[in-house]
C-alpha cells in the first residue's frame, strides 16, 4: 500500500519527479524553481540575481512536525554559513543554518506569528528570510533538487 504524503504543483525544468522515500511512502516533488539549492541540514535557498530566499525543505518540515516557534535572524545582520536561528515544533527543536553568507534584508514576519505556515507551504508562504548574498561562489557547493532527492533517498530512508 502506498500512502501519498504530499502532492505539490511544482515543476523542476521540464521533468516531473516522483521519489520513493520509504517502502510505503511516495512523495511527488515537481518544482518550478530552477535556482533552488539545498544543504545537508535540509535548508534551501532560491537564488534570484544576488538575493537568496531561504527556508527549510518539505522533508525537514515533515520530520519536525507541527512548527510552533520560529527564531529568525534580525534584518541587517551579516551572517556566514552557520547557525542563524531556530525552529521549535511539538516534536523537537532544530537549529536553523544559513546555506550562504550575506546580509539579512528581509524576514518573513508572518512565519514568526504563524509558524504553521512552514508546514503548510514551506517553499512559497513559509520561507524564512532573504539574504543579499556576499558571494554567488558558495551556491555551487550546495545540492540541486535532483541531488537533494538522492541525498534523502540514500541518507534518510
Amino acid at each position: 500500500m502506498i500512502r501519498i504524503i504530499k502532492v505539490t504543483n511544482r515543476i523542476w525544468g521540464n521533468v516531473n519527479h516522483a521519489q520513493r522515500l520509504s517502502s510505503n511512502v511516495l512523495r511527488f516533488s515537481i518544482s518550478a524553481v530552477k535556482d533552488r539549492y539545498y544543504t545537508d541540514k535540509h535548508e534551501w535557498i532560491d537564488v534570484k540575481d544576488n538575493i537568496g530566499t531561504i527556508g527549510i525543505s518539505d522533508y525537514a518540515q515533515d520530520a519536525l512536525g507541527d512548527v510552533v516557534y520560529a527564531e529568525l535572524p534580525a534584518v541587517g545582520t551579516e551572517i556566514k554559513i552557520k547557525e542563524c536561528g531556530a525552529l521549535e515544533s511539538v516534536k523537537a527543536a532544530s537549529e536553523l543554518y544559513s546555506p550562504a553568507s550575506g546580509k539579512v534584508i528581509e524576514i518573513n514576519s508572518q512565519v514568526e506569528t504563524k509558524p504553521a505556515l512552514i508546514n503548510q507551504s514551506c517553499y512559497e508562504n513559509g520561507w524564512l528570510f532573504k539574504l543579499e548574498l556576499s558571494s554567488l561562489e558558495e551556491i555551487p557547493n550546495l545540492m540541486n533538487e535532483e541531488q537533494y532527492a538522492e541525498f534523502i533517498k540514500h541518507d534518510h530512508s
